[in-house]
């Protein structure tokens, strides 16, 4: 799994209200980091210091402490591994355009 950090704190409370995870109570860090990999339509994430995870590095991460649906999670969560295939995704609508075209051209 590849994992991805996220510090800036509206979008880390925006994922605590979405997920509605009661167990964490961000007030509890100083420089709170979230910590998450998406796999199979589920988020695991944890939530890290920014000095301890600047330490060990994100390469590091060998876990998680919770387990979410990706449907409850915000979209930004699950667009890191779609913005990898948005290049195919484009071409493969362009070459679907062409032969649209191209058999209504046929017809007339």
């Amino acid at each position: 799994m590849q994992y991805h950090q996220e510090s800036e704190p509206k979008k880390i409370r925006e994922f605590l209200d979405l997920v509605e995870n009661h167990k964490v109570d961000i007030r509890h860090y100083k420089s709170p980091v979230l910590v998450w990999a998406v796999q199979d339509g589920t988020v695991y994430y944890s939530f890290w210091e920014a000095d301890l995870l600047m330490r060990f590095g994100l390469d590091n991460v060998d876990g998680w402490d919770f387990e979410e649906d990706a449907l409850f999670c915000p979209d930004w969560i699950s667009e890191t591994e779609d913005d990898e295939n948005a290049d195919l995704d484009d071409d493969d609508d362009d070459d679907l355009g062409l032969i649209c075209n191209l058999k209504l051209n046929r017809d007339n």
